[in-house]
């Protein structure tokens, strides 16, 4: 029986839940702790590693190859991990695990060939892009629904201090011994990701299945069922469309920043390691704005609901978008980059803050790891094609159009700005209403 969307206001009254204080801090520190491999693996020194193996011609292209293996990867299995996190008894055993692996292959990275290092990578960030859909739906289990985008936005803030903790392991230990920078990365994680593991205590589910072959082929075939009957699920399906388009948009930007900033530097006479050391102040410069700003756009989807506070991010990151690709195709100074860095760390923390809650509200209790299963693949799919939008571009301008590389990867953001729009049009049909679910959306 399909659910309705209920008027403003008028959701089902729930009985009081006593959150520990403690969960919801081991709940934020886990943002906290996946950060420092996002920042640190992902976005700064393996991209860095890429450059120094490849040549500043090559970097790009062969960074966004690897990066969208990856994500192909998890764009297939995300679902299916969901699903079953649905039908287990808990969903932290499968954090665990999908971290424990991350830290893993982190500490292997620059322990062998490029090429060992590059299947590393892969697998670790596979393993950590799981992880992300298991910690997100675990946010009911931290939150209310009063103050679920405060929590968010508390997450986001204080996640964010991970990547001052990233920068500044590579700051302390430079880039000489990137195998021991890995291995310092992979051990903050777990540390960090240790009080969530500890203290988050679930409902748990009432009605476990055993996992099998079959559960996990069942699991697939529902997924595939919900797809198919999304206009039973008012506006999951535009959602999960739109969402596609604005998550490849800034998870491009966020990981091409570093390498766009080198160029940059480099452009104005700065030397390679200058340029290094630029751009990891710019980065740190992001991530100031990026903390305040999810404090601030948390607070405001509260008040104002996830939707109407996705709109105005989406709007601020058109604006940034159009001056990010300024800076580098009219080869404005350097100092610019950093006004561009500070306003797109301030939208960053509101992306976050906004869509995970919006995403809750389109969601029946019973199947949260089901349809985060569905929000982690469209972000993965994105993070397929954006990384190959952004490798084809800097090809195309860079190798065969012989642009200087700071020229290039403006118009890539020019093409990554199209994305946006796209996404701000397909997302202004959802309603974020409450709804009132159906027995069976209610019990998990």
């Amino acid at each position: 029986m399909p659910e309705s969307i209920a008027p403003s206001g008028a959701s089902a009254a729930a009985p009081a839940r006593n959150i520990p204080a403690r969960a919801v801090a081991g709940w934020v520190l886990y943002d906290l702790a996946n950060t420092i491999f996002s920042m640190g693996v992902v976005s700064m020194y393996f991209s860095r590693r890429v450059r120094g193996e490849v040549g500043p011609l090559r970097d790009n292209t062969v960074y966004g190859i690897i990066t969208a293996i990856s994500m192909a990867v998890i764009f297939i299995v995300s679902p299916l991990l969901g699903a079953l996190s649905d039908r287990a008894a808990r969903r932290m055993p499968f954090l665990v695990a999908s971290t424990l692996l991350c830290v893993g292959f982190t500490v292997l990275l620059g322990r062998g060939g490029f090429w060992f290092t590059a299947t590393c990578f892969v697998l670790a960030n596979i393993a950590y892009q799981a992880g992300l859909q298991f910690y997100d739906s675990l946010l009911p289990e931290v939150s209310t629904p009063e103050n679920r985008g405060r929590i968010g936005g508390i997450g986001v803030g204080i996640g964010y201090l991970g990547s001052y903790i990233a920068v500044g392991i590579g700051m302390a230990l430079g880039v000489g011994d990137m195998p021991r920078l890995f291995t310092i990365i992979g051990v903050a994680f777990l540390a960090f990701a240790a009080p969530c593991f500890l203290f988050v205590r679930e409902c748990g589910n009432p009605h476990p299945q055993r996992l099998s072959v079959s559960a996990a082929l069942d699991a697939t075939r529902q997924t595939v069922r919900t797809l198919r009957s999304s206009q039973s699920y008012p506006g999951l399906l535009r959602f999960l469309v739109g969402r596609i388009f604005y998550t490849d948009a800034i998870n491009t930007v966020i990981s091409i920043m570093y390498l766009y900033t080198v160029n940059v530097a480099v452009a104005t006479g700065l030397s390679e390691e200058a340029g290094g050391s630029r751009a990891e102040l710019v980065m740190m410069f992001a991530i100031t704005f990026a903390i305040l700003g999810g404090f601030a756009w948390g607070w405001l989807t509260d008040r104002l609901g996830p939707r109407r506070t996705l709109n105005y991010v989406l709007r601020a990151w058109v604006v940034i978008f159009v001056g990010a690709a300024l800076v580098g195709i009219l080869g404005w100074p350097l100092w610019t980059l950093y006004l561009v860095a500070a306003a797109a760390g301030a939208a960053l923390g509101g992306i976050w803050a906004a869509d995970r809650p919006y995403m809750l509200r389109l969601t029946p209790p019973a199947r949260v790891g089901e349809f985060y299963g569905l929000y982690g693949m469209v972000g993965r799919f994105s993070a397929i094609t954006g990384p190959a939008i952004w490798a084809l571009m800097a090809y195309l301008t860079i190798t065969v159009g012989g642009l200087p590389a700071r020229v290039g990867q403006g118009i890539g953001v020019l093409a990554l700005l199209l994305l946006m729009f796209i996404s701000y049009v397909i997302l202004q049909r959802v309603s974020d209403a409450p709804r009132a679910w159906s027995g069976r959306d209610l019990e998990r």
